[in-house]
């Protein structure tokens, strides 16, 4: 089977596949985990500054709501905060986000990949190139705190892996 050769059909495959990858880490999170530091930062942290740089950097950066429970230096992982974001938090957010990016890939083709967003100086495919660079780095990352201290593997989607439907295993 060939897939189709158009650029943002490849965009959206494995923006679905990287998206539900991480769906499925966050859910493989150890309860014991999500306040746990790793790097002077508790895992929820973690998990809350790779939502908000998608959410924030994969359309427009220049153009972006902070979500409404976000207070200043929430998203930094070189800054301290006071304050906790619980995993039912963190997924309806994750919700959220992959509707707007979802509905946002269905707004461009291929020719609209190499324009700019409005006052931002980056393409609108170097800005989602850029998030799928920092989805993987975190994503694999928090797979690392969890196999490290779990033993266990995360399961992601590669290219020709299917979409699980029903119930599955969290890792492989």
């Amino acid at each position: 089977m060939n897939f189709s050769a158009s650029y943002i059909d490849a965009v959206k495959d494995q923006t679905n596949r990287t998206l539900w990858s991480l769906n499925n880490v966050i859910d493989s999170i150890p309860d014991a985990y999500w306040d746990k530091l790793y790097c002077d930062m508790p895992l929820w942290k973690h998990v809350y500054h790779t939502l908000h740089s998608l959410d924030m950097w994969y359309i427009n950066p220049l153009s972006y709501e902070e979500p409404e429970f976000h207070k200043p230096g929430l998203n930094d992982l070189d800054a301290e905060t006071k304050g906790y974001l619980s995993r039912e938090l963190l997924k309806d957010y994750y919700d959220k986000v992959k509707v707007k990016i979802t509905a946002y890939l269905q707004t461009i083709n291929d020719e609209k990949l190499l324009e700019y967003p409005e006052k931002c100086p980056y393409t609108r495919f170097h800005l989602i190139l850029a998030q799928h660079r920092h989805l993987d780095m975190h994503i694999g990352m928090i797979m690392g705190y969890i196999i490290a201290g779990e033993n266990l593997w995360p399961r992601i989607l590669g290219l020709q892996s299917e979409f699980p439907e029903g119930e599955y295993s969290l890792y492989f």
